[in-house]
């Protein structure tokens, strides 16, 4: 794929359109952009681009369709896809300094916001008025609101509240062309012709660029209780997930940390975990909230009795708002304590919450089979393992040659088991060689066609999904 290379000429007119303070070409700054978490990978950018309008974005597109530069739009960078890797160059279009909150709405429950605000400012602004933004991704603390839609971000409480395509009711995008539209309405119903502004979430920057969000919000619970259950089985800690569903318990959070993933994020974080015995295979994490917490403590209660039929050792409740905090940040630190301690490819599966068990055996068995190591985790109550494939002593040759067998076996038995191969974290650059074991050829056709009508010169993130 050609593109043009920016030059001196793109360099100036893009300086007519925006701050010289907020472009950049230096070494330092295009490095910084050429990465994100995922892996190793880097691709650095010709330029890179903080515009403070949705104006300034419009005429930075329209310059860049009519001259063929292809522009990566980012945010914070937190990404575990490559989503926002600019493999051809170019722009990398940074949002950060769009970064307000425009208005909150109370008497709606509604927030209008700019889609460089991070994720955990906006969680905390909305709750000093008592409402709720539930989207929680592990990264929630530097990680920017533009980037969770753009990968249709979860998280723990999606368990219970949903994911970031639940929240959002309009959007103000940009198109290619520099055209600015508002894909939807402000409102809880709408029937209104075809969804653009759903179609613009989990589409990883390559149809629009995102410049404003407005979300709905509900209000806050005023309670939680927080339960750490140690397994002496990694399989049995699995199947306990969906009996305490069958039970009639619906949880605000329901986790699953094997056991290495919990040595390495003990000794990465430095925290310490009580009772801990060489036996303890893996751990569930499991949170319930609300308002009353006399009630609460009944829906532990049940909890408890369901997994005392699972072989569970001794549960324990935090008793403390810090001991909670430490709870959730041993298990929010994971994917860094793996990543500091081995070379990883981490795998995003999803698949009904009942077949969890069948995936972590194939996935064992997997690994067995072409010699690699894995440490899982992940968001149990909804079926999302999070595979973190180490390559340890393997040595070079094996890990390129087997690494990528194996993954598709991996996401293969995904699929037979009715699920797909991401449940948050997208396509874009790492995963797009698989989606023919979800898709039809027709499918991936049609999804082609929807990318060609949005972005006919392919600028938008171009290299990612297909």
């Amino acid at each position: 794929m050609k593109y043009t290379k920016v030059d001196i000429e793109h360099l100036n007119y893009i300086k007519d359109i925006i701050d010289d303070d907020c472009i950049y070409t230096d070494y330092d700054k295009l490095y910084e952009y050429s990465h994100d978490e995922t892996e190793d990978l880097s691709y650095k950018p010709e330029i890179v681009v903080q515009p403070s309008s949705t104006n300034q974005v419009s005429k930075l597109l329209n310059y860049c369709n009519n001259k063929n530069i292809p522009v990566t739009a980012c945010g914070a960078r937190t990404g575990l896809s490559g989503g926002s890797l600019p493999v051809y160059g170019g722009v990398a279009l940074s949002l950060e300094r769009m970064n307000k909150i425009i208005d909150i709405d109370e008497r709606n429950l509604q927030a209008t916001v700019e889609p460089g605000v991070i994720n955990q400012v906006f969680r905390d602004a909305v709750e000093e008025k008592g409402l709720f933004y539930p989207p929680d991704p592990a990264s929630k603390g530097s990680c920017t609101l533009g980037g969770n839609l753009a990968e249709n971000a979860g998280g723990p409480k999606a368990l219970k509240y949903g994911v970031t395509k639940d929240y959002v009711l309009n959007l103000e995008v940009v198109l290619p062309s520099g055209e600015i539209i508002w894909t939807g309405a402000n409102v809880l119903k709408n029937a209104t012709g075809y969804n653009l502004t759903q179609l613009m979430i989990g589409s990883e920057g390559t149809l629009a660029v995102i410049t404003k969000i407005v979300f709905r919000l509900i209000t806050l619970p005023t309670k939680d209780i927080t339960m750490l259950i140690p397994f002496t089985s990694s399989e049995m800690a699995c199947q306990a997930v969906s009996a305490v569903f069958r039970a009639g318990i619906s949880p605000s959070c329901l986790e699953f940390m094997e056991r290495d993933a919990i040595d390495w994020t003990l000794k990465y974080t430095d925290a310490s975990i009580n009772n801990l015995t060489d036996d303890i295979q893996a751990h569930l994490l499991i949170e319930v909230d609300g308002n009353d917490i006399d009630l609460l403590y009944k829906d532990c209660e049940k909890i408890a009795n369901v997994l005392l039929e699972f072989d569970c050792g001794e549960i324990l409740i935090a008793d403390s708002k810090s001991q909670k905090d430490q709870l959730w940040n041993l298990r929010r630190k994971v994917s860094e304590a793996v990543k500091a301690n081995s070379v990883y490819k981490e795998e995003d599966t999803v698949v009904p919450r009942a077949e969890l068990p069948l995936l972590l055996k194939g996935v064992k068995q997997i690994g067995k089979k072409y010699g690699f190591k894995s440490v899982c985790y992940g968001h149990a109550g909804d079926g999302n393992l999070h595979v973190n494939i180490i390559k340890g002593d393997m040595n070079e040759v094996d890990w390129k040659k087997n690494l990528k067998k194996g993954i598709r076996e991996i996401f293969e038995l995904t699929k037979q088991l009715g699920g797909t191969i991401s449940g948050e974290h997208g396509i874009g650059l790492v995963q797009k060689d698989f989606l023919d074991i979800v898709f039809s050829q027709k499918n991936i056709e049609i999804q082609k066609e929807i990318k060609n009508l949005f972005d006919p010169r392919n600028i938008l993130n171009p290299g990612k999904i297909f």
